[in-house]
């Protein structure tokens, strides 16, 4: 039988795989509107992530835990920043 850690693993390449030619059928015009969208749904799973962050007992998956909310933080302002600055292109001079 398989472990955990190795079911984990396996479900992890096929994850980055399946992301890698996803992304990569994706046409140049598309992309950046595809992304805004994804970094809502990504900022909506920072707040659900920092609600199970608080009631959580410390441990080591805690310290990880915290680790990857804030580079999803880091990940969903750079991704909003990006957007503004696409969708300032598009407006008029002021």
């Amino acid at each position: 039988m398989m472990g955990p850690l190795l079911v984990s693993l396996y479900m992890f390449v096929l994850a980055a795989f399946l992301g890698f030619e996803l992304i990569n059928k994706v046409p140049p015009t598309l992309h950046t509107p595809l992304m805004s969208g994804a970094n809502a749904m990504s900022g909506i799973t920072v707040v659900g992530a920092l609600t199970l962050v608080t009631v959580a007992s410390l441990s080591t998956s805690v310290v990880f835990g915290v680790l990857a909310l804030i580079l999803a933080t880091i990940n969903v302002v750079g991704g909003f920043l990006v957007t503004d600055r696409m969708l300032s292109t598009f407006g008029g001079r002021r």
